[in-house]
């Protein structure tokens, strides 16, 4: 009976110790793994671009044809998916590295989003254009235009490819671009992709959704992402500087369970 005891105690004593040197980064295991192996994620992603096909078709009859037509899609988890990327990460025990973000965009080995490739292709036959509006860095862009191009995205060369310049806010570069196009439709995963609306700090994006609930599905698209995006910013309560550990305890406090 004491042997078993003793071993109870030791891999009890075992779990404690594993569980306080965890790294905090492995809370998002399960969002990448949803986004790497679940067919419902591709289900979601073949169905916003299908809205998006539909919509384009109805934007089309409606046009200013004073103007040429475009559609505007984000890069990141819109037509490039980065699960790799973060799968790596976590098993180094981070949530993000911006020299690791760096080295994985000049492999230009990110997959496609599941749709997206069709539809810009049959965006391009009806002789709308593409344009990507990324928050990517300059630093990043031959490797994000070698990773389009060899999928063979539509219109994927400087001229089409819109990165961060000092504000990752970017409004400004769809105002520019609205001056001498149709913008026709948004594809995004992120509700900043779609307009500064949503990209203010402190608004409350839920409300905001609610108000512009009928252009979801027609004017913007919106592609699942479980792994990260703005939405992070108003559960850390908008602080800056806060270590993994922190990030992972907060994140555990704004669970909502049926005690509350």
């Amino acid at each position: 009976m004491k042997k078993y005891v003793g071993l109870a105690v030791t891999l009890f004593a075992f779990a404690g110790a594993f569980a306080q040197t965890a790294s905090p980064a492995r809370d998002y295991s399960v969002a990448v793994l949803w986004q790497q192996h679940a067919g419902e994620y591709r289900a979601l992603c073949f169905q916003a671009y299908s809205f998006a096909r539909i919509s384009l078709d109805g934007a089309l009859k409606a046009s200013d044809s004073t103007k040429k037509n475009c559609v505007v899609v984000d890069i990141d988890e819109t037509v490039l998916d980065n699960s790799a990327f973060q799968g790596h990460e976590i098993k180094k025990g981070i949530s993000f590295s911006q020299k690791d973000w760096t080295e994985w965009t000049n492999l230009a080995a990110a997959d496609t989003v599941p749709g997206a490739l069709s539809f810009l292709n049959y965006a391009a036959s009806r002789q709308v254009e593409t344009f990507y509006i990324s928050n990517r860095e300059s630093a990043d862009s031959l490797g994000t235009l070698k990773n389009l191009q060899q999928f063979g995205f539509p219109f994927a060369d400087g001229r089409h490819l819109l990165l961060k310049h000092g504000t990752s806010d970017k409004e400004p570069r769809r105002q520019a671009l609205a001056a001498a196009y149709n913008i026709l439709l948004l594809c995004g995963d992120n509700l900043s992709d779609f307009s500064n609306e949503f990209y203010r700090q402190g608004k409350d994006t839920k409300a905001c959704t609610d108000k512009s609930s009928t252009w979801f599905g027609t004017k913007y698209i919106v592609l699942p992402n479980p792994m990260y995006g703005d939405w992070e910013q108003t559960i850390y309560e908008h602080k800056h500087g806060i270590s993994e550990q922190q990030r992972s305890e907060i994140r555990l406090q704004k669970l909502k369970d049926y005690s509350r």
